[in-house]
């Protein structure tokens, strides 16, 4: 029963006495109507048919690119990814992992923030090779719409991104250096 070999895979990582976040390989349709693969090989068939897309491939590659889809098409147990500038995976934490920053409500930063900090404590990123999700296409957000139009908004963002850096610095010392030196080399 495969969500039972998805259960036992990940008790397997002893999650309890590790700091984990497991992440979820994302991909997108850009059909209103999709039949949800029931397996992994019928997700791998639907991507090279074209009917699947990485997600974001086409607008925002770095967000998942390190999730590396090429290494997740053969895994069969899970493995570590390293942190990467904007990276925004979806993840599966434990409850008492660090929270969302509060300050990054609406479009923009919220995940990034959130995987920059889990890094910053030293949690492995890592990608479980069975599961999947598929993002399916809407309206654009409220919130999305006023970034793009918004130079206001846009900056609002960069300002509260800004304190972000100075908040991990402080917290983190010297190790929150690499987020800032990525940062400006973008």
């Amino acid at each position: 029963h495969p969500s039972y070999c998805h259960r036992n895979s990940i008790q397997q990582l002893e999650l309890p006495q590790r700091k984990a976040a497991l992440i979820v390989p994302a991909f997108e349709t850009l059909h209103y109507r999709l039949t949800f693969p029931k397996s992994k090989a019928e997700l791998l068939s639907m991507l090279d048919m074209g009917s699947l897309y990485t997600f974001r491939y086409h607008v925002w590659p770095k967000g998942h690119a390190p999730t590396d889809y090429a290494k997740w098409r053969t895994a069969t147990v899970p493995y570590r990814v390293a942190w990467q500038p904007d990276f925004e995976p979806y993840v599966v934490v434990r409850r008492d992992c660090p929270r969302y920053d509060q300050r990054f409500v609406g479009f923009g930063w919220n995940k990034v923030s959130h995987i920059m900090e889990l890094d910053a404590q030293e949690y492995e990123l890592l990608v479980l090779p069975n599961a999947f999700m598929i993002h399916m296409p809407h309206a654009p957000s409220f919130d999305i719409s006023k970034f793009r139009l918004s130079a206001g908004y846009r900056g609002c963002l960069q300002t509260l991104r800004e304190e972000f850096h100075q908040d991990l610095s402080r917290r983190y010392g010297a190790a929150a250096l690499k987020y800032l030196t990525a940062e400006r080399s973008l």
